[in-house]
C-alpha cells in the first residue's frame, strides 16, 4: 500500500535511497532489520519478500523520480475486533546533501538522550527527533544522542564513528540503531582497530577524526561537536581519502 510521505501510521520503520533510478543497496539487510524491530516491539511477524519488492517496484513506477528514498512501514491498526498489521511504502524525492557539507564538514550538539528500545526503529521515536530537529541551533546539522555515563550513543537518524588515538575507530554497538551504512563503513574499515565501545563525551578533545553515516548521507563529515573543535576543524585524512 502506498501513503503520502508525511503519513507515519504507528509501528516500526526502515528508510532506503535508490542509485541510478531503481537501485536499492542493501535491501534484504534492510527488510530483516525491519523484522527485528517489529519483533522487538512485541510483534513478530514474517515480511513477505514478493509483497515487500512488488510494493516498492510500485511505488517507484507511480512516482518515477530520478532518485528516490523511500520508507517501509509496518503498522498496526488498532481496531475491532482485533488489531490488524498492515504494509506501507511512502515516497519522496531524494536530493543528496550539498557537496560543501562533505568538503567543509558540519557540526553537531549533544543532547541527553537515548532510544526506550535501541536496536528497534520505531516510527514513535522519529516523531521525537523530528521536533528536535526544528529546534536545533543554525549551523547545527545533527543532534547526538548522549548516555547517563557520557556515552555518545548516536545521531538523531545517523550512527556516529570516532577516531581516537591509535587509529582505534569507536562506535556503541549494544545501545544504538543498527545502520545498514554503519555495517558498510566496518566492512570498508581496513586497517582501523574497532571498539563497539563509544567515545565519551568527558574525551571528546582526543577525537582526532569523526563522522556520522546514514543510508541519505552516506559518510559524512564532523568537525565540531557543540563548541570542541574536532582536529583543525577541517575533515581529516581517513575521512577523506
Amino acid at each position: 500500500m502506498r501513503m503520502a510521505a508525511d503519513a507515519l501510521p504507528s509501528g516500526a520503520y526502515t528508510t532506503f535511497r535508490t542509485y541510478d533510478g531503481n537501485r536499492v543497496l542493501r535491501l534484504e539487510q534492510h527488510l530483516a532489520r525491519l523484522e527485528e524491530s517489529i519483533a522487538l516491539m512485541g510483534r513478530p511477524s514474517h515480511i513477505n519478500r514478493e509483497l515487500a519488492y512488488q510494493t516498492i517496484r510500485m511505488a517507484l513506477r507511480d512516482a518515477d523520480y530520478p532518485e528516490a528514498r523511500l520508507r517501509l512501514t509496518f503498522a498496526i491498526i488498532e481496531q475491532a475486533p482485533m488489531p490488524m498489521a498492515q504494509f506501507f511504502a511512502t515516497i519522496e524525492p531524494f536530493t543528496p546533501y550539498a557537496s560543501t557539507l562533505y568538503e567543509n564538514g558540519v557540526a553537531c550538539v549533544t543532547m541527553p538522550l537515548r532510544r526506550e528500545n535501541p536496536h528497534a526503529k520505531s516510527t514513535s521515536f522519529n516523531v521525537t527527533a523530528s521536533t528536535i530537529y526544528k529546534n536545533l541551533p543554525n549551523a547545527v546539522h545533527e543532534g547526538l544522542m548522549v548516555a547517563d555515563d557520557g556515552a555518545i550513543l548516536e545521531g538523531l537518524s545517523s550512527n556516529f564513528f570516532a577516531i581516537m588515538p591509535s587509529l582505534m575507530l569507536h562506535s556503541e554497538e549494544a545501545r544504538v540503531l543498527i545502520g545498514v551504512t554503519r555495517s558498510l563503513v566496518l566492512e570498508i574499515a581496513q586497517g582501523l582497530v574497532f571498539s563497539p565501545i563509544a567515545a565519551n563525551i568527558k574525551a571528546v578533545t582526543q577525537i582526532q577524526e569523526c563522522f556520522i553515516t546514514s543510508v541519505s548521507r552516506g559518510i559524512l563529515p564532523v568537525v565540531k561537536i557543540d563548541e570542541v573543535m574536532i582536529g583543525d576543524g577541517t575533515p581529516g585524512q581517513l575521512r577523506s581519502s
